[in-house]
């Protein structure tokens, strides 16, 4: 057996550098209605489909506690459809400067369509805001076989769904043959629960947070030091491989296809 296709996920992981477009929303929309999030409360539950990931900011301790001192109750569905409906035109004006493909991606999908691999893709985005990042994408050079969205399946993450269609949309199987690239523990989960091997992508994504000027400009030790967290978290969570990059990925696929040629070889180890 060998790796038949590479599922990415998309901010963080391919497109905008730290995944700081969908972060910026989730601030703006609590602010509207008077109640402060840190960076860190929007960031946790990243991953998952928007509307679920709103319903878990809204679980968290001190953000709860804020709402029910401002409106006397404890946040309802209905408060999390009223967020998610300003959540989505909001973010949808943001994509148009967060959708810039991460650099080292374009190369790296060509060279794994030179070795026969085939490219999906899954995200926590509806398809309504992926209609407003895959053509910007496209003219950056990444353009992946299959897109698949959270409104296009029952559950997004850590639910396998999004990524048992982007294999049954891309005609590969079984799911041991599958890589999957994400930057985010729930992400990671999702690859696990569907039975996959998976790569977690540390210092472009989510984890970390910081632009590509960011990041570079941090001093070696301090940066070492938060992605060696990272990579912790991420291992924990059931990553086979962590990596910096997705752009770095080449190294770990013929690793992996090493291994795949053992036949005791398993995605349990």
């Amino acid at each position: 057996m060998q790796i038949k296709a590479v599922l990415f996920d998309w901010a963080g992981t391919t497109v905008d550098y730290g995944s700081r477009a969908p972060v910026k929303v989730f601030l703006e929309i609590f602010q509207r209605i008077g109640i402060e999030i840190t960076e860190a409360e929007a960031r946790g539950p990243m991953g998952q489909a928007k509307r679920e990931h709103i319903a878990s900011i809204l679980t968290v301790p001190r953000v709860a506690d804020a709402w029910q001192n401002k409106f006397g109750s404890v946040p309802c569905m209905a408060d999390v459809d009223k967020l998610y409906a300003d959540f989505l035109p909001l973010q949808l004006s943001v994509l148009s400067q967060g959708s810039d493909v991460i650099p080292g991606i374009p190369q790296l999908i060509d060279e794994l369509r030179n070795r026969g691999l085939k490219i999906g893709s899954s995200t926590g985005y509806t398809r309504a805001l992926m209609d407003a990042v895959v053509p910007k994408a496209r003219e950056q050079g990444y353009a992946p076989d299959v897109v698949l969205c959270s409104d296009e399946v029952p559950a997004g993450r850590p639910m396998p769904w999004l990524n048992f269609r982007a294999c049954e949309a891309l005609g590969v199987y079984p799911p041991a043959s599958v890589l999957v690239v994400d930057d985010t523990p729930i992400g990671i989960q999702a690859a696990r629960n569907a039975g996959m091997w998976v790569v977690g992508v540390t210092m472009t994504g989510n984890g970390l947070g910081l632009s590509q000027v960011e990041a570079e400009s941090l001093p070696e030790a301090s940066l070492n030091q938060r992605l060696s967290l990272l990579e912790e978290q991420f291992l924990a969570a059931g990553a086979h491989f962590v990596l910096r990059s997705a752009a770095d990925l080449i190294p770990v696929l013929e690793t992996l296809n090493t291994r795949l040629a053992d036949p005791s070889s398993s995605n349990d180890e």
